[in-house]
């Protein structure tokens, strides 16, 4: 009996890059994602609306050495500008 195998060289060095998004009126399914990676390193973010109209969206980094790492940040979060006072100025 003789037994052969063959293999498919794995690349020492991957690299990708992908984004898409969805914006679905009919369903309200509205996200986005894009992600890229470059041998040991893959990073990305994403967003989507959730059904209170807040946007969270997610960055992460993730490297053999650190692990996976993630932010979040949430638009009902942020600071918005605010008019406080109106003044007219003249020259």
């Amino acid at each position: 009996m003789i037994l052969c195998f063959t293999s498919t060289p794995q690349d020492s060095h991957p690299r990708y890059a992908f984004e898409y998004g969805v914006n679905d009126q009919h369903t309200g399914d509205i996200k986005h994602q894009k992600e890229e990676r470059d041998g040991d390193v893959v990073k990305g973010e994403y967003s989507l609306v959730e059904p209170d109209g807040n946007v969270r969206t997610v960055k992460y980094y993730a490297d053999w050495d650190t692990g996976f790492h993630a932010q979040v940040i949430n638009s009902r979060d942020q600071v918005h500008g605010k008019i406080i006072a109106k003044r007219d100025i003249k020259s």
